[in-house]
């Protein structure tokens, strides 16, 4: 088969099956196989995860932090401090994301005034009322 009979048949362009069938030439099928992905190493090894993992499993006020939340700047110091590893902002979202699993959360905003019991009142006897009219 011809190159551009092999690029229709596989769904890419001429020039791909070219360099393929030069590998393949030089190299047999061997130079063919896929090989690992490039690319900077992570900073982080599978046991630093983990250590950061247990780290931030305590909560944030075990660490020092006012309120038992979460923020990138926070991780970032935690990681920093159990691992010695400085990782910037998109790195702490991808460990957080990624390696741990865990997911963008925000907490409901209520007024730390509010009264279970009179909202529930005012649903049942005073919303009918307004409801119907006078």
């Amino acid at each position: 088969m011809s190159n551009a009979e092999i690029a229709r048949a596989v769904g890419v362009c001429a020039e791909s099956v070219r360099r393929w069938r030069r590998v393949w030439e030089q190299d047999g099928a061997s130079g063919l196989r896929r090989r690992a992905a490039t690319g900077r190493p992570p900073k982080l090894d599978d046991t630093q995860v983990e250590m950061v993992r247990a780290a931030l499993e305590q909560g944030a006020q075990a660490h020092g932090f006012e309120a038992d939340l979460w923020t990138l700047e926070r991780v970032r110091a935690v990681v920093t401090r159990a691992t010695g590893v400085v990782l910037s902002r998109a790195s702490v979202w991808r460990l957080l994301t990624g390696w741990l699993g865990w997911s963008l959360q925000r907490p409901e905003r209520r007024a730390v005034e509010r009264d279970e019991s009179e909202i529930a009142r005012w649903i049942a006897h005073e919303w009918p009322r307004i409801k119907k009219g006078p």
